[in-house]
């Protein structure tokens, strides 16, 4: 090991704070700003402090050192980016208020990039001309923007992040799943380096299209995506990718029956006029597609999952009708839309509404719903999409046991995209046979800032932060519990710690009382704490372990031979 540089306190910028935000939502926003990690800038902007980007820069060592082992060559491209390029992939418009525009001062448009799959795939155009440049992996760690409409939750969800971004060619569907392979295995490793719990989960492509998606985890209270798992099998997915069987019904029903259902314009209102369960209902949701009015049926007793709903519509953009929408429609009576006659309206479904079953629903008239309305002989469904939001007990597809749901951090995406950019961009190179060969491509991001805060939220207890050795800002924090002597005794410990290679914090800061310093060190988290204090005169410190919470006398050689000592051997 080389020898180290000593990070006095005295001498860092950090303060620390005995108060919460008073805008802080989550455990990582509050500790990250308390212990004078991160400050905001402004909404959605934060600024990283010494110790933080410390802390920053460790994630992204690892994830660097893991897409190096598997042959990613790293580079760096612009932020700021033309705008023509996403005219051509269309997510200069699928983008939405998502995206940062502006304009130079000759008026030519630009974009501050989200994610940079024209790019790189312009860059690859230019580079690579045969098949014997590749397969090639591309990477970069930079600085994403997304114009959030509410950032929140400190730098879980801000306008400005740090992204590590990567990106696959190859010239065959093989090589892609090679490559695709190669990350989802650097992946794991990242993840267990960090010491970040995590669950790979089935995902849906969405907006970035394409064969293959997973994404990768941290459960946490804090977390705005919900996954489900099953306890009997080892299937896991977000939400937005989970299934239900398509089973049609064998079964003869009566004919239609139209009933009077005054003022039942809702699920509830009308189950309890018919004594029927909400279940034996059909709800029909109207959004509008692209702008044209849309139907979305599902059992009444359940909800229809908007954001599940805009993903396998992506790039459509997913709203929902106003009163305004109704007018000039006599075919649509809100309240008691049913889908037979729905003659000019698309209708999707979920699988549950499935040919043969039988369902209470809207006539197509004021106060008055229709009975025996039948999937398949009195309405069609043009397309069948699992958009019912899943709850706790849905069966898992895989084996039928009852899914279970939480809450997670979303830190990594992995997509087999396929051709999408490559046809966009007109991405060839020459094959072995002499002729042009469309390039397919993978896509791969890991949230580096997130991943930060998805560790604050999964090791932080009572007392503060509390991080993992790998990504801590020290390996170990010397605190001076008094003056003269004990401060001493704290420096030649920092200096000989530092000198055998190990990342040291020495708090020397003056006037401060022993409490308040040592609750500054639980509240940082570094995962060793060494303390000098009354028992200085007989080089007697104490040690600390963070995450454990435990702490020991000790001769201070020993200390410094506990801490020296191989890993496993402290």
């Amino acid at each position: 090991m080389s020898t180290q540089h000593v990070q006095r306190m005295s001498r860092l910028m950090a303060k620390t704070l005995r108060e919460d935000p008073a805008d802080a939502e989550t455990l990582s926003h509050r500790l990250l700003v308390r212990a004078g990690y991160v400050r905001r800038s402004s909404a959605g902007v934060w600024t990283w402090l010494p110790l933080g980007k410390r802390v920053l820069d460790n994630v992204s060592r690892i994830v660097r050192e893991e897409m190096d082992a598997i042959g990613a060559q790293e580079v760096l491209l612009p932020a700021l980016l033309p705008k023509e390029p996403y005219e051509v992939s269309g997510r200069w418009s699928e983008y939405g208020d998502l995206l940062f525009r502006l304009k130079d001062r000759k008026g030519a448009d630009y974009l501050l990039g989200p994610t940079h799959e024209e790019i790189f795939t312009l860059v690859v155009k230019d580079q690579c001309t045969s098949y014997k440049d590749l397969p090639v992996m591309l990477y970069q760690i930079q600085t994403k923007y997304r114009d959030e409409a509410r950032p929140r939750s400190g730098v879980l969800r801000g306008r400005e992040f740090q992204m590590k971004d990567s990106y696959s060619f190859d010239v065959s569907d093989e090589g892609l799943a090679e490559s695709y392979r190669l990350h989802r295995e650097a992946y794991v490793r990242i993840f267990e380096r960090l010491g970040l719990d995590h669950r790979i989960v089935s995902a849906v492509s969405g907006a970035m299209g394409g064969s293959a998606s997973e994404e990768f985890l941290a459960p946490a209270a804090a977390g705005e995506d919900t996954f489900v798992d099953c306890p009997s099998c080892d299937y896991a997915a977000n939400t937005e990718a989970v299934t239900f069987a398509l089973t049609p019904v064998n079964a003869e029903h009566p004919a239609i029956e139209e009933v009077d259902t005054p003022d039942t314009p809702t699920i509830e209102t009308l189950a309890a006029h018919l004594g029927v369960p909400a279940s034996a209902t059909l709800k029909n949701l109207l959004v509008k597609v692209d702008g044209e009015i849309t139907a979305v049926g599902v059992p009444g007793d359940r909800e229809v999952d908007l954001g599940k709903l805009g993903e396998h519509l992506a790039p459509a953009v997913v709203e929902l009708v106003t009163a305004e929408d109704f007018a000039g429609r006599p075919d649509l009576v809100r309240g008691y839309v049913g889908p037979q006659g729905l003659d000019k309206v698309p209708y999707l479904a979920d699988p549950r509404v499935a040919p043969g079953t039988a369902w209470v629903t809207g006539a197509n008239k004021p106060d008055t719903h229709a009975r025996n309305v039948v999937c398949g002989r009195d309405f069609e469904v043009d397309r069948y999409l699992d958009v019912v939001v899943v709850e706790p007990g849905d069966p898992c597809p895989s084996c039928g046991a009852g899914l279970r749901l939480d809450r997670a951090i979303e830190i990594g995406h992995i997509f087999q995209l396929g051709r999408k950019y490559a046809d966009a961009f007109g991405l060839d190179v020459l094959g072995k046979e002499g002729k042009p060969v469309r390039v397919t491509m993978g896509s791969y991001g890991i949230g580096v800032s997130r991943a930060v805060a998805a560790l604050a939220e999964q090791t932080a207890d009572d007392r503060g932060l509390c991080w993992p050795a790998a990504v801590a800002p020290a390996d170990v924090h010397v605190v001076a519990a008094g003056k003269a002597v004990p401060l001493a005794l704290a420096e030649e410990a920092a200096g000989a710690l530092a000198a055998a290679g190990h990342r040291v914090l020495l708090d020397d800061r003056p006037g401060l009382s022993p409490g308040v310093k040592l609750t500054d060190a639980e509240l940082i988290g570094v995962p060793r704490i060494l303390v000098a204090g009354r028992r200085s005169g007989d080089r007697v410190v104490e040690l600390q372990d963070r995450a454990a919470g435990t702490r020991e006398e000790l001769p201070l050689d020993e200390a410094l031979a506990r801490l020296n000592a191989p890993a496993g051997q402290a």
